[in-house]
This record gives C-alpha cells, sequence and structure tokens, in this order.
C-alpha cells in the first residue's frame, strides 16, 4: 500500500440489530424544548403538504391516488416499467390488456382533483373499457369497432404513462433538463443531475454511459453561472455504469480500468468546479466503491477542490463507519467533501440477497424505524465534522427535516435534497419560514425508456404503506402520528429487528437450519475463506477402480447390514445426517479446495455446492423424522386403528454424476439412508476423490460402515450394480442414454420389480418477449447458459426471443459474455473454469466447429489452454435444429415473431425434453399460458434458471428428463420406501373401552 494511501475500509458487514439500537436509543434523547419546537416546525410542514394546491399536481398525488397496495397501483407500476419499452403493436396491446384487466380502472373515482391524476385515471380508465379480456389480438378481436379502437387505446395508455414519467424526469437531454432548470424563480435552485440508466453489462455500455456523464458535465458547467461552491449545478455518477463487472470478486480489474475513468470525470467537473456525487450502490459493493472512491479522491489532479462528494445510505448498518473513513479521507488529503446522505432505495434486494447467500445476519435494516433513527444520529454525526464535510441531507419527512434543523443550529453549512417532482410543498414551506436555508434538486435526465428501472424504485420506495411520502397528505391521518419519533416506535433494542423477517440461519425453521456462506463482498471473511482453501491438503492419490466381485460384495454387505439400519428410529438416523451436516460446514474451505482442484469449480460454485450438500442432508434428516416416524393415523371406523408407514426397500444403488460430485452425490446417499435404506453408491470415475472423502465424512458422523459402501469404477461397474439381483433399487443422475440402459436392465430381471429415480439433462429453453428488460435478461441469460462453464443440468441451451428486441437482447448479451474471465479455478476472479475432461472439450470443440458452419456466429470466445472451452453463441433458424443436449458453454439463439408464439411453443414441446424454462415477460397471461402449455419440471419466471434451492425450489424433471419425484421436494424420500399399513381391531378384547368411555 503507497504511503498515502487510506487503510481499506472495514466494518462487520451485518452486525446485530439489537447492539447498534442500544446505543442509537441511548443517544437519540432531547430536550423538551427542542422536541417541541421540532414539532412545531414539523407540523406546519405536513399542514403545507396537505394545503397544497398544485392545480396539475405531482408524484405524490399518483402515490396516493394509485397506492402499491391495491390492484391498480401495482398494476400501473408494473405497465410504467415496461410499456415504453415494447416496439410491437400486438405485445403492447397484450400486455395492456393483462394489466388493466387486474385492476378496477373503469369504476375508480378519483379522490384528488389534480389535472395530472385525473387526466391518467381517466386514459386508463378509457383504455379498459375499450380492451376487455380475450378482445385483443391474442383473443377474439370483437366487434370491428373495438378493432379500430385499439391504436387509440394503445396510444391513450402511453400517453398516460409518458405523463407520469414527466414528472419524475427533468429532461430527456441535459440541454433540456438545463433549460427546465434555468426556468425562473423566487429562488435560484441548485440541481444535482443524474444520468438515468441501469448498470454497464458490457464494455459498449460503459463508454456510452461515460461519454454521457463527460457531455453532461461540459453542459452543466457552461450553464452554470459564476457563484461558489456549493451554489453550484453538480452531477451525481453510478460506478456501476462505468464498468462491465462492477463486483468484488474483480477488484484488481476494476482499480486498474475504473478508477482512471472516474479520474477523468472528475478532473473535468473539477474544472468547473461542479459538485461531483459518486452514487451509492449495494452493499456487498460497499467496500468496492470506497476503494474506488479512496484512489481516485487521492489523485493530485484533484486537489483544491471541494465539489468531490459521495452518497452514503442510512439504512445500511455500516453507515456511520462509512462517515468516519471519509472523514479521515478528507482530513489526510486536507480537503472538504460533499456528503449526500440517502434512506436507501434496494432495500428488498438487500434482504433476499442476504437470505440467499445464508448471511449471519442482514447488512441492513428491517425495519424503516431503525433507519430513520440511525439516519438522525448519521446526521448528527456528518453536522459535526463541518466544515470539511459539507452534509447534504436527502429527505421528504418532515419530521425528519425539522430534527436537522434543530440539531444544525444557525451556522449552515449544509444544504437539503429532495427528488425532482417530489416535496415541492414542503420545501416551498421552508423556504418561506427559513429564507437562509438551501436545498438542491436531484433530476433525473433520459429518455423515457430509460425512466423505467428509476420509475419504479421510486414508487416502490415512496409508495409503501410505511413511506412519509405516502401518508402524509392524508387527513384521516393524525398529525401526531406523523410526529412519532423512531426511538418510540423501536421502544428498546429488542425491537430492533422486524419480527416477521427471520436471519438468514433461521430461514427454513422449525425445521432446519439454513446453510451458512459469505459474501464476497466483504474483505475479511473472503480472505479468511481464501486462506483455509490454500492451506487445505488435497488428497490426490491414485484412486484404483473395483472389479466385478468388489462390486457384487458390496451388495452382499449392504444387504447383510440392511436390517440393523433400517430398525435404527427415524430419528436417529435424522440425527446423524445433522451432524454430517454440520462436519461439512465445519470443513467447508477442503471440501472447496477439492472441488476446484478435481472438479474444476470456481469458488463461487464450489461454495453453493458445499452449501447445497449440507442443505440435501438437512432437508432430508427433517423429512425423515416427519415421514418415517410414528406413521399416519388413517380416519375409519370406530373400534379400530389404521396407521400408514414407510420404511426402507432394502439396498440401493446411488449413481452420481461428476458435474455436481459433492451435492448429487450427497443428496442421493443421504435420502436413501434417511428412508432406513443402505447404500451402494457408485460416484462419476471423473471425481472419484470427492465422492471418498463425503463417505468418510458421513462414517465419522455415525453411518455404519456396513450401511453405506462406495464403490469406484467406470460405466461397466454401474452397470453390474444395476444388474445385481439383490438391490432394492437405483436413483441416479446422468445422461438419458444412460438412464435408459439401466431401466431395460432392471425391467429384464425376474424377482420384485425396483424403482429407478433418475433425473436427465435437456434442452433447456428460455423464452423472451419484447416486455423484458434487456439488462435482466442479459444477466439471467449469461449466468444461466454460462456459469460452471455451461456444464449443469438446468443450463440454458436455447434461447428464443422475439425478434422485434432480439438485435438489442443479442447484443447486450454477446456483449456481457465478452466480459467473463476464463482461467484457473482457484482464482476468486474467474468466472468461468475448466470443462471436466479432455473428452467433454473435444465432444463441444465438434460442435462448434459444426455450428461455425451451419449457424451465424454471434460470439465465439477465446478459451485459454487447457480443457478450457470459451463461450460461444449461435443463432439458428429453428428451434428444431437443435437436436441434443450440448453440455457446455454454448448458447443457442432463434427469433420467433410475436404472431408464431404457438409454434414456439409447440418447437419446444417436440424435443421430448421437460426439465427446465426460462420466461421472461411482464404479461401474466403469456407467462401462464407457457405454463399451462409445457410440460417441464422446473419453470423460473423474470430470473436465471440454474441454482435451485433445496426445500424451495424441487428440482427434476419430466419425459426425456427423468422419472420424479423432485429431488429436495417433500414427495421424494417417499419413493425410497414402501409403504405398509397396520390395521389393528381395538374392540377385539370385548368391548370398545374408548367408545365407551366417551358416551357421555
Amino acid at each position: 500500500m503507497p504511503p498515502d494511501s487510506m487503510p481499506p475500509f472495514t466494518a462487520p458487514y451485518a452486525p446485530d440489530d439489537g447492539a447498534i439500537a442500544a446505543g442509537l436509543l441511548a443517544d437519540a434523547a432531547m430536550t423538551p424544548a427542542q422536541v417541541a419546537r421540532i414539532d412545531a416546525t414539523a407540523t406546519r410542514l405536513i399542514d403545507a403538504i396537505r394545503a397544497k394546491g398544485d392545480r396539475f399536481g405531482g408524484v405524490e398525488d399518483m402515490l396516493r391516488e394509485y397506492a402499491l397496495s391495491t390492484k391498480e397501483g401495482l398494476a400501473l407500476m408494473v405497465l410504467a416499467e415496461a410499456l415504453l419499452r415494447v416496439p410491437d403493436a400486438r405485445t403492447a396491446d397484450a400486455f395492456i390488456e393483462d394489466k388493466l384487466g387486474q385492476g378496477d380502472f373503469i369504476h375508480h373515482e378519483t379522490r384528488s382533483s389534480a389535472f395530472l391524476v385525473n387526466a391518467s385515471a381517466w386514459a386508463l380508465g378509457i383504455s379498459q373499457r375499450a380492451i376487455q379480456p380475450g378482445e385483443t389480438p391474442t383473443g377474439t378481436l370483437g366487434r370491428l369497432a373495438k378493432r379500430i379502437g385499439v391504436p387509440a387505446v394503445r396510444t391513450a395508455t402511453r400517453q398516460a404513462m409518458r405523463l407520469m414519467g414527466s414528472h419524475f424526469v427533468l429532461g430527456e437531454t441535459i440541454d433540456a433538463a438545463l433549460a427546465r432548470a434555468r426556468a425562473p424563480s423566487e429562488r435560484p435552485a441548485r440541481y444535482s443531475f443524474d444520468m438515468l440508466g441501469e448498470g454497464a453489462r458490457t464494455k459498449d455500455d460503459a463508454q456510452r454511459y461515460f461519454d454521457s456523464y463527460a457531455s453532461a458535465i461540459s453542459a452543466i458547467g457552461h450553464a452554470a453561472g459564476n457563484n461558489p461552491l456549493p451554489d453550484r449545478p453538480g452531477i451525481s455518477v453510478k460506478l456501476s455504469a462505468l464498468h462491465p463487472r462492477y463486483e468484488a470478486v474483480s477488484h484488481q480489474r476494476v482499480m486498474r480500468e475504473l478508477v482512471p475513468r472516474l479520474i477523468v470525470l472528475a478532473q473535468q467537473a473539477k474544472s468547473y468546479d461542479l459538485n461531483f456525487t459518486v452514487d451509492a450502490e449495494e452493499a456487498d459493493r460497499l467496500e468496492l466503491s470506497l476503494d474506488v472512491i479512496d484512489a481516485a479522491f487521492a489523485d493530485p489532479s484533484l486537489a483544491r477542490w471541494d465539489g468531490f462528494g459521495l452518497a452514503i445510505q442510512a439504512y445500511q448498518k455500516r453507515c456511520a463507519d462509512v462517515i468516519d473513513h471519509i472523514d479521515a479521507l478528507a482530513r489526510r488529503h486536507d480537503r472538504k467533501m460533499m456528503v449526500r446522505l440517502v434512506k436507501g432505495a434496494y432495500w428488498d434486494t438487500e434482504i433476499k440477497r442476504a437470505q440467499e447467500r445464508g448471511l449471519i445476519g442482514y447488512p441492513v435494516f428491517t425495519r424503516k424505524a431503525m433507519t430513520d433513527l440511525n439516519y438522525i444520529s448519521c446526521a448528527q454525526k456528518l453536522l459535526a465534522l463541518r466544515p470539511h464535510i459539507f452534509p447534504q441531507f436527502a429527505t421528504h419527512n418532515a419530521l425528519t427535516v425539522a430534527t436537522i434543523l434543530e440539531l444544525a443550529g444557525t451556522s449552515g453549512g449544509y444544504e437539503f435534497q429532495r427528488l425532482h417532482g417530489m416535496g415541492d410543498a414542503l420545501y416551498e414551506q421552508l423556504g418561506k419560514d427559513h429564507p437562509a436555508i438551501r436545498w438542491r434538486t436531484y433530476a433525473p435526465v433520459g429518455s423515457h425508456r430509460d425512466l423505467l428501472a428509476y420509475l419504479v424504485r421510486r414508487l416502490l420506495e415512496n409508495g409503501a404503506n410505511s413511506s412519509f411520502v405516502a401518508i402524509a397528505a392524508d387527513d384521516a391521518v393524525p398529525i401526531a402520528t406523523l410526529l412519532k419519533r423512531p426511538a418510540a416506535i423501536i421502544g428498546s433494542s429488542n425491537g430492533a429487528h422486524h419480527p416477521k423477517i427471520p436471519l438468514p440461519a433461521d430461514l427454513y425453521r422449525p425445521e432446519r437450519t439454513n446453510s451458512h456462506g459469505i459474501e464476497f463482498g466483504e474483505r475479511a471473511p473472503l480472505d479468511e475463506l481464501l486462506a483455509e482453501i490454500a492451506a487445505s491438503k488435497s488428497d490426490m492419490d491414485e484412486v484404483v477402480d473395483a472389479n466385478a466381485e468388489q462390486a457384487n460384495a458390496a451388495v452382499t454387505a449392504a444387504r447383510a447390514g440392511f436390517a440393523s439400519w433400517s430398525h435404527t428410529p427415524a430419528h436417529e438416523r435424522a440425527a446423524i445426517l445433522d451432524n454430517a451436516a454440520d462436519r461439512l460446514e465445519q470443513r467447508r474451505a477442503s471440501f472447496i479446495a477439492l472441488l476446484q482442484q478435481e472438479g474444476g469449480k470456481t469458488l463461487d460454485d464450489a461454495l453453493s455446492e458445499v452449501r447445497e450438500a449440507i442443505d440435501f442432508c438437512r432437508y432430508y434428516a427433517a423429512q425423515g423424522r416427519e415421514q418415517f416416524g410414528t406413521g399416519q393415523t388413517m380416519p375409519g371406523s370406530t373400534g379400530e386403528s389404521n396407521v400408514l408407514s414407510l420404511r426402507g426397500r432394502g439396498v440401493f444403488i446411488a449413481i452420481s454424476p461428476w458435474n455436481f460430485p459433492l451435492a448429487i452425490f450427497l443428496g442421493q446417499v443421504s435420502a436413501a439412508l434417511t428412508a432406513g435404506n443402505t447404500v451402494v453408491a457408485k460416484p462419476a470415475e471423473q471425481t472419484p476423490r470427492i465422492a471418498a472423502r463425503a463417505v468418510r465424512l458421513l462414517h465419522e458422523a455415525g453411518v455404519p460402515t456396513s450401511a453405506l459402501h462406495l464403490i469406484q469404477g467406470d460405466g461397466s461397474i454401474g452397470a453390474a450394480l444395476v444388474a445385481h439381483p439383490a438391490i432394492a433399487g437405483v436413483v441416479f443422475t446422468g445422461s438419458t442414454e444412460v438412464a435408459r440402459s439401466i431401466n431395460r436392465t432392471l425391467a429384464a430381471k425376474d424377482g420384485p420389480i425396483v424403482p429407478l429415480i433418475a433425473e436427465t439433462g435437456g434442452i433447456n429453453a428460455m423464452i423472451v418477449d419484447a416486455t423484458a428488460l434487456p439488462e435482466q435478461v442479459a444477466d439471467d441469460v449469461v449466468m444461466s447458459a454460462f456459469r460452471s462453464a455451461g456444464q449443469r443440468c438446468s443450463a440454458l441451451r436455447l434461447l428464443l426471443v422475439q425478434d422485434d428486441v432480439a438485435d438489442r437482447m443479442i447484443e447486450m448479451i454477446v456483449g456481457a459474455a465478452r466480459e467473463l474471465k476464463l482461467g484457473d479455478p482457484r482464482d476468486a476472479a474467474t468466472h468461468i473454469g475448466p470443462v471436466i475432461d479432455a473428452e467433454a472439450k473435444q465432444k463441444l470443440d465438434a460442435h462448434i466447429a459444426h455450428m461455425t458452419i451451419e449457424a451465424r456466429v454471434h460470439f465465439a470466445g477465446t478459451a485459454p489452454a487447457g480443457n478450457f472451452v470459451a463461450p460461444h453463441i449461435f443463432e439458428l433458424a429453428s428451434a428444431r435444429e437443435l437436436t441434443e443436449e450440448v453440455f457446455g458453454p454454448i448458447l443457442h439463439v432463434v427469433r420467433y415473431r410475436a404472431a408464431d408464439f404457438d409454434k414456439v411453443l409447440q418447437d419446444i414441446a417436440d424435443t421430448g425434453f421437460g426439465l427446465t424454462l426460462g420466461v421472461h415477460s411482464r404479461i401474466d397471461d403469456m407467462v401462464e399460458r407457457v405454463i399451462a402449455r409445457l410440460p417441464v419440471g422446473n419453470v423460473y419466471v423474470n430470473r436465471n434458471m440454474i441454482g435451485a434451492v433445496v426445500g424451495v425450489q424441487p428440482f427434476g424433471g419430466f419425459g426425456l428428463s427423468g422419472t420424479g419425484p423432485k429431488a429436495g421436494g417433500p414427495h421424494y424420500l417417499a419413493r425410497f420406501a414402501t409403504e405398509q399399513t397396520v390395521t389393528i381391531n381395538t374392540a377385539a378384547a370385548g368391548g370398545n373401552a374408548a367408545l365407551m368411555t366417551d358416551q357421555n
């Protein structure tokens, strides 16, 4: 680290809410005089909001009229998010019908006199009257007058969306925004311009956003006038818009490529003496963002400039730590810094991410009152750091504004901020009461198409029932309710955590504990895990394959051990599996190291696989307790008991694949053992050591050696095991061809008919229509097609894109795929590791060679030496040209016309496979139509189509994709068992004592 550089930011990622609350509550007390002044100020501001007489109306009017707790509000949100990007009339009409059909816009009685609300309500009501369900081109069209009316309806609804959008966006171009900002007003306005857009997925995206920022800075600078900072305009810059892989694991690349670009923009902003604010990102990017900011801020070319700043989020538990870090940064370089304090806008995403990753807690507060409490505490901290920190308080909450006014005193040195289109009445009254107070308007700039994500985020953030904006103007809500302090709402540290949001570890309790993961965006645990992996010893000694005699002996031994194991009580078997899960969690680093070395797994994939294996053990243990305990009492006549019980079948052969050599292996084995069977496990010949270590762990956890046997070998050994006359069942994951072979072998044997539980692959498709968000599609396609080098049963093989949007979608997917890093899977920055062996590579290379001749090549990546296959994207003329599963990072794309949608569904059905399916659409009717038409085991809507979670998304298909039941689901264990009904005549001893006892 250079001598003048800052120590990297570090703070606990997800500390305990209660501990934080204790400190915040202790510092929240104010004198009675302060409380009275704050109440008086806040009441005056609320009265101004309620007395507002804006004839045109604003965003608050729309939020009050169409609350997100209503069907109309939700339908309106989805319309706003997607309609303006739909290019073709057919899809637009279907979309309008679908969304307007979900609310009652015809009978909606507007409560507002505002033009914006009434115009929107009128357009939506007219639209719903004209397009009744079934009368768009997807239905029976209806009368001629109806058909003639459809274009008008489409226009009216789009205009309603544009009308809403115009109140959120200052201008569609920076010049238009500046012209609007120059409109005459009593008080000169301060602006921070935000160039709308999603994070970059491609280098071209990043360059386009960079150019947009640069041109905007130039335009703003030329129009800025001569006032000194802070009374000058500014621009907000999003780091994720400037780099296509803005993620913690790509840290070195981000620092190398992004920091110089940020410095160039900052230098340009300095040349005009503008406010240059780096916007806040999600919690997992906080450490990375501060590293970037630290490096850019330290550049000597930015010395003697007070305009550099950043936004920080009060809903993040590390907010106060960030303030300390920024204070130290500013002091180290003897410069001032501008700090925008916001409450935060990604709350739902942060909660979901922490749950999915199995973190110890949440990086954000789970109660809004805790965010409000932390906001005031952090505001107080910032105010104390004046003048070298210039605080900027972004809020529309009257109580928050009043509290900050009280805390700030009369010395100035700060400003408020508001979103364009919101808070007009509040800040107008504030200006009248406190002429010296200044505020800055955060003004989005961009086309209505770019508005989408921003608009929905603002609607979600400010339209929630708990939001001040949503209820401030409602006369039915007493002002005293709005003045209730966050500290009073929380009460004590015990009230800091939301009672209905369990910690990630407790997500599946009381049945089981969620597996523990880490956040790669937190430097300390990532470094600790990497050190543990590096220190792990991987046993790579030669593995000796068994012969047919040893295979037969294993079955004989397992059969001998069946009686003892099957009579072991279900709760004891379950306890052994829970013990195994705990041991696996303790040894995760050594298993990750082996998965990387033997299986070629990247860090992310290896950690996910260890967690899945843990979840399998715990899930089947919980299911075993429930299903294999005392049995189920059945209804019947009096004087008789009827109990249905499950019991083990005998010896199960478990044949597992190389692509999930730990998770699927342990899933098969633990399910069979839980059900009371003994097991002979035959892992894939490519990954024998992972299986051997897993079996040792199970034995250590308490599984008797007589109940679990490991046989190594190739397919011939598996065939010998399947052919053994004494086996009671086979559980298999692998190719359809091998599954057929096993099925024929079992059918040909004399003796009991035994079950085959098979999960095979598929030509997994994803359908994308014109309402889908391109950035989301690109993320999900790249993840589904190329993660794990495409070596997942669930991986995306066939992408079907509506031709109206195909060019843009394909361009973005290609650009995103180009940014993936291939290389050593032990490097945390690697996205794609090798394929499993030379044979797999040879087969994939042959398919690539064939496709290069027969198909249109959109992307052909470059692979390093070794068993690497780079991502490839080919366009086919028809889905029928793909006749088999291609098990690698190769994506096949087919365009379709909206009018041919039924043919698309038929082409998918005709493959005969039915494992996974992805659908990207905002049209619920279309999604339901796809689900009803296609017999597919796992359907994923508006997300990626890999990574099924145990007990949440039970996994497995049918047709050529397997037999079912689904692994990780509630019906799985029963297939490993036989059922026994025991009927006892309880009156046989001379009478029904129970009945006679209850006759009174």
